[in-house]
């Protein structure tokens, strides 16, 4: 396959209104700005398949590369998880979540297992946290049910495509599609397993097959004497791809974390300097809260309201050699003789 050079991503304005930037920062062949054109080829004939079934959303082109990526640009596999993940949409009703669920026992429900969002690493990705060792699903059990953990874990992946990363790549003036990951190893004992083995199994298919290439970098911290060891082994079973964006890290973690992510964005309780007022668990700060860099997102938008203002065009353009602006003139011509 021909070697990957930085060139405008080939965007179809039929499905791409973006309103970021869509050159990725790293040259890694296949990735939006250094694909081939070869892999342009196969983003063509992959929505063009998915068309002739009759899907219709979602064939947006970064959202294609990511299923290609994942799938090694094998169209057929790339399809086949395309194809199974709009079903599991369907059937969870997960395009109407981030509009219509309300996770009111949040508060209740993090004291016995915080996950959230909150700022940036160095890179400008979100940061998400899981204190894996926290979990007590039978207290959160009295609180809530297994049904609106996984809605309320579904909604945040949704709220992660838009608003969140859109967010981070407009005030990074970079496309950033991944986040930086830490789990909090802390607690977790053999013991504990068995209770929560269901639920973190359930979220973690969810992750995998259904929100594909959205990891940068995974920091397992606090991790337990031996961890160490067994990840070695089962790493040898990982794609490389994936071994390289895991750090597996002891309690003398807060060195090589704080390398990633800048101490005043990263919470007291690991190393950092940040302690948002009501605690950062709840605060969602980040680019996304901030009005110079968010933006209404798709789901919540009237149709007319998500295709990118002409004046903001004009400034991701010049920000981003990778963003193609869009003839809106032409479409909203179109539109009216329609």
């Amino acid at each position: 396959m021909a070697a990957a050079t930085e060139h405008k991503l080939p965007l179809d304005p039929k499905y791409d209104q973006y309103t970021f930037p869509t050159t990725a920062p790293e040259a890694h062949t296949g990735h939006p700005g250094h694909t081939t054109p070869e892999q342009d080829a196969k983003v063509v004939q992959f929505r063009a398949e998915l068309e002739k079934e009759g899907y219709t959303e979602r064939l947006d082109t970064l959202s294609l590369l990511r299923f290609l990526r994942a799938r090694k640009f094998v169209i057929a596999d790339a399809k086949a998880m395309f194809t199974n993940c709009e079903k599991w949409r369907k059937e969870f009703g997960t395009d109407k979540l981030p509009a219509v669920f309300e996770y009111n026992e949040k508060a209740e429900v993090f004291k016995f297992y915080p996950q959230y969002y909150h700022k940036t690493d160095k890179d400008g990705r979100p940061v998400y946290i899981e204190k894996l060792g926290k979990i007590d699903l039978d207290a959160m059990y009295k609180i809530t049910t297994s049904e609106r953990m996984l809605q309320n874990l579904v909604t945040e992946y949704e709220k992660l495509a838009d608003p969140r990363l859109p967010a981070c790549s407009r005030k990074a003036g970079k496309l950033l599609e991944t986040c930086c990951t830490i789990m909090d190893l802390k607690g977790v004992g053999v013991t504990s397993i068995p209770s929560v083995y269901g639920y973190v199994r359930q979220a973690s298919e969810i992750s995998q097959n259904y929100y594909p290439e959205r990891l940068g970098k995974l920091y397992l911290i606090n991790a337990p004497w031996g961890f160490g060891a067994a990840f070695n082994f089962v790493k040898g079973f990982l794609d490389p791809v994936t071994v390289e964006k895991i750090h597996v890290l002891g309690s003398g973690y807060k060195k090589e974390l704080l390398s990633q992510v800048p101490a005043e964005n990263l919470p007291v309780e690991f190393g950092g300097s940040c302690s948002c007022e009501g605690g950062c668990e709840l605060s969602d700060m980040g680019p996304w809260q901030d009005p110079e860099w968010a933006r209404t997102p798709a789901w919540a938008a009237p149709k007319e309201e998500v295709a990118p203002k002409q004046d903001e065009a004009a400034v991701i353009e010049n920000q981003d050699p990778g963003y193609e602006k869009k003839d809106t003139e032409g479409q909203e011509g179109a539109q009216a003789s329609a």
